[in-house]
């Protein structure tokens, strides 16, 4: 399960597995006010050349494992939200995308996976545009990025 924190990932970086992460008050599964320390998983992140420690709690009574995540970012998705929401913007508006140092085939994947979510999630026949239909997923509490389901 995923827990989303308010972190500094260049903190994390530069401290490693001495950063001190805050402590979820209870499961988000089964509520059990009882967690414990799980280690740490690595994640990568854009900006970041090599895999940031996560870290990760376990609920003895559900065991249910707690990794915890950037808050800004999205699950299983190495860029910041506001950087996403900045180049489908500006690919929008401008049609074309922003001179940026990410791949395009990475910028071109997010717009595909979006207007494949706005199909499936919001009908065929959804014509409010992509921005819309971004934050409308978000509202479902979808990914509006993330490859369909």
């Amino acid at each position: 399960m995923i827990w989303s924190v308010a972190v500094d990932l260049k903190q994390i970086q530069q401290q490693g597995k001495k950063f001190r992460w805050p402590r979820p008050d209870s499961c988000p599964r089964c509520h059990q006010w009882r967690i414990w320390g799980h280690g740490y998983a690595l994640r990568y992140f854009a900006g970041f050349a090599e895999a940031l420690p996560m870290k990760c709690y376990r609920c003895p009574l559900c065991r249910c494992v707690i990794t915890a995540r950037p808050a800004n970012y999205f699950p299983r998705i190495r860029s910041c939200i506001a950087v996403i929401v900045t180049c489908l913007t500006h690919r929008v508006h401008q049609g074309r995308w922003p001179p940026l140092a990410f791949p395009r085939s990475r910028l071109r994947h997010w717009l595909l996976n979006l207007k494949q979510q706005i199909q499936i999630h919001l009908t065929n026949t959804w014509s409010k545009g992509l921005l819309q239909g971004y934050d409308q997923l978000l509202t479902r509490r979808l990914i509006p990025v993330a490859r369909a389901s």
